[in-house]
């Protein structure tokens, strides 16, 4: 079974610079490293929750989704975040053309 299909969404979070960006342990070869990619509507849960304050519904308002996406967009990214922490691994920001390509290639189908 393949995974559902993702609906693309604007970032509208101030760090949409870093896209495609890698942050890793200091003094171990990125070849030695196990990527994690953080996609960046997690990264935008993330920042809004937990950087800015703001509550879950506040943050889905903000983003243009549901509560219950906000919800599930910030376990997955703090996950993510922790186990890059815990287990020494690289973290990864979703380049932008990751999205656009899947993007391009759903379109194209119809």
């Amino acid at each position: 079974m393949s995974p559902r299909y993702k609906k693309p969404r604007k970032c509208h979070c101030p760090y949409s610079d870093i896209k495609g960006k890698m942050f890793k342990p200091v003094g171990i070869p990125i070849e030695d490293l196990k990527i994690i990619t953080l996609f960046h509507d997690e990264l935008e849960a993330v920042s809004l929750c937990d950087n800015k304050d703001l509550t879950q519904e506040e943050a889905g308002q903000k983003m243009g989704i549901s509560r219950g996406t906000v919800q599930r967009l910030l376990s997955r990214g703090r996950k993510k975040i922790i186990q890059v922490i815990a287990e020494r691994m690289a973290l990864e920001i979703e380049p932008e053309t990751t999205q656009s390509a899947s993007s391009t290639k759903r379109k194209s189908k119809k």
